[in-house]
C-alpha cells in the first residue's frame, strides 16, 4: 500500500521530521529551487501538511485539492487560515499542553525580570559600571504585594497562577466567559481587570478577536505603577500605545516575549530603561520544542490510522 504524501513548506525540527518519513512520503518543499514548479508537479497527491514556522492560507490551500489535514506547531494557530480550511472540510491541529510549563517558568522570569530590571542590572555590570563603583540604582517597584490580572486563563494562564500563587500574588482575570471551579476573581471587561490589578499578564491568543484588545484605555486604568507582561501574541498589545503609556508614565513598564511585527521591534520600544525584551524563546527549550514537533508528527498518524487527531484546534470541535 502506497505512503500517503505529506507536503512540508517549511522546515520542522529534525525529529518531526525523521519521524514522518518513517510512514508517509514527504515532500520538503523548502529545499526545492523553485517551489512554485514543484508544488504544481505534487499538489494532487498531498493529502496532509505538516506545518512549521509559516503562514498557511487560501493561496496554498487552493493549491491542494486533496489535502485532509494541516498539523500546525505552536498552540497558537492565527498563521493558518482556519475558516479557509474549515469551508474546505480540512483538519487543523495544533501543538497544546506540552509548551505549558515551559511558557509558564518563561511567564514568571520576565515578569520578575522586568518589574526588577534584572535585564537592565545585568547589561550595567557587563558594560563596566559595576567595577566602578557606580551601584545598579534601586528599583523603584518590587514583586512583593502585587495583584496579577491575567488575560487568558486557558491551560497556559492557569499554569502561571499556579506559579504566581507562590509569590503570595493575588490573583484576577478576564476571558469570554467566568470559569467554574476557578476560584480567582473574575472581571467582565479587560479594561475592568487592568483597573483591579497592576500586573497585567497577556497570555490570550492572537486573531481579530483580540487585536490590539490592549489599548491606550486599558493601559491607562492599569496605572502609573502597572507592569505589561505579554507572552501570548504581539498582535493583542497595541504599540503604539503601549510606547506611549510608557513614554509618558502612563504605566511603569513591561516585559515583552512577542511583538506586532516580528523579529523587528520599534526603536521607542528598546529605548525606554524600564522595558524588558525576549526573542520569542516562551516555548524555546529543545525538549519542549520536540514535544512540539513530535506531536505535529502524532497528529498526521493518527489522522491517517484512525480519522482523528489528536489535538484539533477548537474551531474543529463544534
Amino acid at each position: 500500500m502506497a505512503k500517503p504524501d505529506i507536503l512540508m513548506p517549511y522546515r520542522l525540527l529534525p525529529i518531526a521530521e525523521a519521524e514522518l518519513e518513517k510512514r508517509f512520503t514527504v515532500h520538503k518543499l523548502f529545499e526545492a529551487d523553485d517551489k512554485d514548479t514543484q508544488l504544481a508537479k505534487i499538489s494532487e497527491k498531498i493529502r496532509g501538511v505538516a506545518l512549521g514556522f509559516g503562514p498557511f492560507g487560501p493561496d496554498l490551500l487552493e493549491k491542494l485539492p486533496n489535502v485532509e489535514i494541516v498539523a500546525g506547531f505552536g498552540v497558537g494557530y492565527d498563521h493558518i487560515d482556519v475558516p479557509a480550511c474549515l469551508g474546505q472540510n480540512v483538519m487543523v491541529t495544533h501543538t497544546p499542553d506540552v509548551l505549558n510549563e515551559e511558557v509558564a517558568d518563561t511567564a514568571i522570569g520576565l515578569m520578575i525580570m522586568a518589574i526588577r530590571e534584572l535585564g537592565q542590572a545585568e547589561q550595567w555590570v557587563r558594560e563596566g559600571k559595576w567595577a566602578e563603583r557606580k551601584p545598579y540604582p534601586t528599583t523603584q517597584a518590587t514583586v512583593r504585594g502585587r495583584t496579577l490580572g491575567i488575560f487568558g486563563l486557558g491551560r497556559i494562564g492557569k499554569a502561571i497562577a499556579k506559579r504566581a500563587e507562590a509569590f503570595g500574588l493575588d490573583i484576577h482575570y478576564y476571558g469570554r466567559s467566568k470559569q467554574d471551579g476557578v476560584d480567582y476573581t473574575y472581571h467582565a471587561s479587560l479594561t475592568e481587570l487592568a483597573a483591579a490589578c497592576d500586573t497585567l499578564m497577556v497570555v490570550a491568543p492572537g486573531g481579530p478577536a483580540t487585536q490590539h484588545a490592549v489599548n491606550a484605555e486599558v493601559l491607562k486604568a492599569l496605572g502609573p505603577t502597572g507592569v505589561v507582561i505579554n507572552i501570548g501574541r504581539g498582535s493583542v498589545i497595541d504599540e503604539t500605545a503601549l510606547i506611549a503609556a510608557l513614554e509618558d508614565g502612563t504605566i511603569y513598564g513591561a516585559g515583552l516575549d512577542v511583538f506586532e511585527d516580528e523579529p523587528n521591534v520599534p526603536d521607542a520600544l528598546l529605548k525606554l530603561p524600564r522595558v524588558t525584551v525576549l526573542p520569542h524563546v516562551g516555548s524555546a527549550s529543545q525538549a519542549t520544542r520536540d514535544a512540539m514537533a513530535l506531536l505535529v508528527a502524532d497528529n498526521i498518524k493518527s489522522w491517517f490510522e484512525t480519522g482523528k487527531a489528536i489535538t484539533p484546534v477548537p474551531e474543529m470541535k463544534k
